[in-house]
């Protein structure tokens, strides 16, 4: 699955109109995070989501304005509905929606997010919000690849707040800042400064393109990993039986693991037709930097491989232990679709997990 920036910038291809809201401030109990993302049409919803419900349509109507009227603004929503009431929010929060009616005026660096994505570089979106008036805000926007040097003479307005963008991109969380700076000559009611941590997608690589793999490769694009499948076979490995794939590699395991440049962002799932192949794929995989190393089997399965390679030097109990087999969380799985759903489980909870250490 696409991150939402590079679907804005695949539509702003397209030259046609369209609307992006972000939510850039919660408080309280809200259905979605700080950073989430909606793009509107004059038809309406077309990718991301804002949380759903009833603040979903009120943005909704909100993009809709502003697309007709190609005015920007910065919107409050209350949240905090009784519940007696048949219509109403009653999560009990607030949330500030920035609604862009205009993100074509910064194409050119949606154009250097999305390449740096493509890259798997992250960086932080800075985006200046000024509110000219209660229905009339200026944005301005920037994008910053993790480790680039701000020039203080030439980005001033960013310089100032070299800090908060390092930490926001430590943290991997948004952060929206009321400031004094004023980048706009005109004359402003508030002014703030939308931090927002852009990550590549972890990657997730199915080594089988069998029934497991396809449903794997569901879920996983569903849960916001960009995915690859790899297998020998074309009659499996192909757009047809794999919409969900980002990449799909037709090839050998050995060659095509070799070639594959797993990182500590990769997450390995090995459901292969057979024990030969899995044990092919394993070897690739056990000695990499990869964040997760899965194999599908039976307990008697997986310790008769782990047998043989610690017997072949192939190995350590150490190495092997790494590995998550029989794959999964244990839900007493029996169909395709129960089992690709413990792999799934379990995917979630190690990329938490690893989120989580990086953030304290």
């Amino acid at each position: 699955m696409k991150n939402i920036y590079v679907h804005l910038f695949d539509r702003l291809k397209e030259k046609k109109p369209i609307v992006m809201a972000t939510i850039v401030e919660t408080k309280g109990s809200t259905p979605q995070v700080c950073g989430a993302s909606a793009l509107f049409s004059s038809e309406g919803l077309i990718e991301g989501t804002l949380g759903g419900g009833l603040l979903e349509a009120n943005a909704q109507n909100k993009a809709l304005q502003a697309l007709e009227e190609k005015t920007s603004l910065l919107s409050e929503f209350n949240l905090k509905a009784d519940i007696s009431l048949e219509e109403g929010a009653i999560c009990g929060g607030e949330v500030k929606i920035l609604i862009d009616s205009c993100p074509e005026e910064h194409k050119k660096t949606f154009h250097n997010l999305s390449q740096s994505l493509i890259k798997r570089q992250s960086g932080v979106l800075a985006t200046f919000i000024n509110e000219l008036s209660k229905n009339r805000t200026s944005i301005v926007r920037y994008w910053i690849k993790k480790n680039r040097k701000l020039v203080s003479n030439q980005e001033k307005h960013l310089f100032l707040f070299q800090e908060e963008i390092k930490t926001v991109l430590s943290k991997g969380s948004a952060r929206l800042l009321k400031i004094k700076e004023n980048i706009l000559p005109e004359k402003t009611k508030d002014n703030f400064l939308f931090l927002e941590p852009i990550y590549p997608l972890p990657q997730l690589v199915i080594a089988g393109a069998g029934h497991i793999g396809q449903a794997v490769a569901h879920l996983g694009s569903l849960l916001n990993f960009e995915v690859t499948v790899i297998d020998d076979r074309d009659e499996f490995a192909n757009k047809e039986r794999l919409p969900d794939a980002d990449l799909i590699i037709v090839n050998n395991f050995d060659k095509a693991l070799k070639d594959f440049p797993v990182s500590p962002d990769t997450y390995m799932v090995i459901v292969t037709r057979g024990h030969h192949h899995d044990a092919t794929v394993l070897r690739q995989c056990l000695t990499s930097k990869a964040a997760y190393i899965g194999m599908i089997g039976s307990s008697r399965k997986i310790e008769l491989i782990r047998k043989k390679f610690l017997e072949e030097g192939w190995a350590t109990s150490q190495q092997f232990g790494r590995v998550y087999a029989p794959i999964g969380i244990d839900i007493n799985s029996k169909t395709v679709q129960e089992i690709a759903v413990s792999i799934a489980a379990q995917l979630v909870n190690v990329r938490s997990q690893i989120q989580n250490d990086k953030r304290t």
